[in-house]
């Protein structure tokens, strides 16, 4: 469930994330590392205790942020994913790791309809996913409950130059006949949603293409 993307349905998102795609994120990353926006994740994630830590990540991908967690002491992690096109990048990324035994990848399971589908981990993510999503409040409100300590999402800033741009590449799916569409949800309603599940928005970080905000939960849940 890679960048921004329309109601879930696998077929759709493979439309869009395919073999070619899958490849040119994993080739970026063997190359480069995580991007800006997956480091500051990762750090606020790390900065909240990261050491023995379950982590769940909603349309990881390739896995990278999972993997970069994993080598700063995470458990274990569970990748949720509705594209079929990602597995066989995600597959060598992980064995070329040596974390196979540490995490799984759990194909067709729609969080926000499904929550009880997987299990609690102590770190959520959701990166590059919300904007996927219609309906925000599902989204977080599936999320936030499976969050035991941490819960981070990125989105696209609400500016006009976001909105204008999703509405264009919105325009394009459509005249292409695809399915596929993306949403700049507003930043305000989807903290209250947050907040109204029992965490805590302690971090925000605005990126030109790509916002942060992490939330902790006050007092862990088991």
């Amino acid at each position: 469930m890679d960048d921004c993307c329309g109601v879930p349905d696998a077929g759709r998102y493979d439309a869009v994330f395919g073999a070619r795609f899958a490849r040119d994120v994993a080739r970026r990353y063997r190359r480069r590392g995580l991007t800006g926006t997956e480091r500051r994740i990762v750090d606020f994630v790390t900065a909240t205790g990261i050491d023995g830590a379950s982590v769940l990540e909603v349309g990881g991908g390739v896995g990278e942020i999972q993997l970069e967690l994993l080598s700063r002491g995470a458990s274990s992690a569970v990748n949720l994913e509705l594209s079929h096109a990602y597995e066989a990048e995600a597959t060598a990324l992980i064995t070329r790791a040596g974390v196979a035994d540490r995490v799984t990848r759990l194909l067709g399971i729609d969080l926000a309809r499904a929550p009880e589908a997987v299990e609690r981990a102590d770190v959520v993510i959701l990166h590059r996913v919300v904007c996927c999503y219609p309906d925000y409040e599902l989204l977080l409100a599936a999320a936030a409950g499976r969050a035991r300590q941490t819960l981070v999402f990125s989105h696209p800033p609400r500016s006009w130059l976001t909105r204008w741009g999703v509405a264009f590449e919105n325009l394009m799916f459509r005249m292409g006949r695809q399915s596929y569409r993306g949403f700049v949800h507003p930043p305000e309603a989807m903290i209250d949603v947050v907040r109204r599940h029992g965490l805590d928005p302690t971090f925000r970080s605005r990126g030109f293409a790509w916002s942060v905000i992490g939330a902790t939960r006050p007092q862990a849940v088991a």
